[in-house]
């Protein structure tokens, strides 16, 4: 993989301390006009949400193509949103815009 150049990395480290800052626990009822809209992506407990919102501000095409062919990152589904309403789920977010980016932790 080819070294990031200065511009992108300062651009990387603002976007990921922008989204460190502005993560935090919500409950899906809270979200799910998002959901209808279809702007919910769901990530995988076994990656980092913030790393992912970066990686999207970054506009990292192959890594979301490596993350949606192994289904670490997808739209929420229909069976997901319905076991989070009917659990009372808080989920951790994170507004990658357009994007609402959440990780059942």
């Amino acid at each position: 993989m080819a070294e990031a150049s200065t511009g992108d990395t300062s651009r990387e480290d603002l976007l990921r301390r922008e989204y460190h800052a502005q993560t935090a626990r919500i409950p899906w009822t809270d979200l799910q006009t998002y959901y209808a809209h279809g702007s919910v992506i769901r990530v995988s407990p076994d990656l980092d949400l913030v790393e992912v919102a970066v990686q999207l501000g970054m506009d990292n095409k192959q890594r979301f193509e490596e993350w949606t062919g192994a289904d670490l990152v997808a739209p929420v589904s229909d069976a997901e949103a319905l076991a989070w309403y009917e659990s009372g789920a808080q989920l951790w977010a994170v507004v990658a815009a357009p994007w609402v980016l959440v990780q059942d932790r």
